[in-house]
């Protein structure tokens, strides 16, 4: 399979990618966040309305939720943690339910897919902390640490995407915009972008033996797949801040909100 067709998917994966990363970091509807930075629920409005957007406010400050008070007192190892642990944990539990059938989640690709598309929306996290906003840099980290490709640095790689790839990345746009579950959609949409590059799928930082071993067995596997996908996990991020900070000539740019 050749870089421009790996780099045309890869370049759609991230259309779908970004827009829900900006979702969790950057937008604030209600204003709860925004309410993290001033003593909530001491002075102004005592309504029910005020008292229990405050107490959301509190939650999501001691979560340490992007845009949040505490979050701006967090440093680069801090947040990419946060991803790693809180966003990559939730889904991977979606990446580990195959297993729940044990060796017959084998025969299909399901997991490898998403495990994938799930290193995959954390490594364009750790990059956007990084400061690295630029699709054509974050298409060349996916390609380094999941596909082993190494894309030449400085010439675009807007690749066109193949005809199935390019259509999910228009309805995963959709689909984004109109759900509340913003990330398991982003991941759904992503795994049926990347079908398109199934040979690339054993590249990735994969789980260790003894836990590929024990997802054979039924329902055990599921658990197993769960501990195995997120030290995988942990080991992609890993690789995507060497890549990056290999390629940095100055220190990280610290993203706001």
């Amino acid at each position: 399979m050749g870089d421009q067709r790996v780099a045309g998917v890869l370049r759609a994966a991230v259309r779908v990618i970004d827009p829900m990363l900006e979702l969790l970091a950057d937008r604030d509807p209600l204003g709860i966040k925004r309410r993290t930075f001033t003593d909530a629920g001491t002075g102004g409005s005592t309504g029910s309305v005020d008292t229990a957007l405050n107490a959301v406010a509190k939650v999501f400050d001691a979560a340490d939720t992007p845009g949040t008070k505490s979050w701006e007192s967090m440093t680069v190892d801090q947040r990419v943690n946060w991803w790693v642990r809180r966003v990559g944990g939730i889904s991977t539990v979606a990446v580990a339910f195959p297993g729940i059938f044990g060796v017959l989640a084998r025969r299909l690709p399901l997991g490898d897919v998403l495990g994938f598309a799930n290193q995959a929306i954390v490594l364009v996290a750790v990059a956007r902390e990084y400061g690295i906003d630029d699709r054509d840099e974050q298409v060349r980290l996916l390609a380094s640490v999941l596909c082993n490709r190494e894309l030449p640095v400085g010439a675009s790689v807007d690749a066109p995407a193949p005809q199935e790839a390019a259509e999910e990345e228009q309805r995963g746009s959709q689909r984004l915009s109109r759900s509340p579950f913003a990330l398991l959609s982003t991941l759904w949409s992503v795994t049926k972008i990347l079908r398109a590059v199934t040979d690339e799928l054993d590249k990735r930082p994969r789980s260790r033996t003894v836990y590929r071993w024990l997802g054979n067995l039924p329902v055990v596997g599921a658990v197993a797949g769960y501990f195995g996908e997120r030290g995988a996990l942990v080991r992609a991020a890993k690789s995507g801040r060497t890549w990056i900070e290999r390629r940095s000539t100055s220190a990280p740019v610290v993203r706001k909100g």
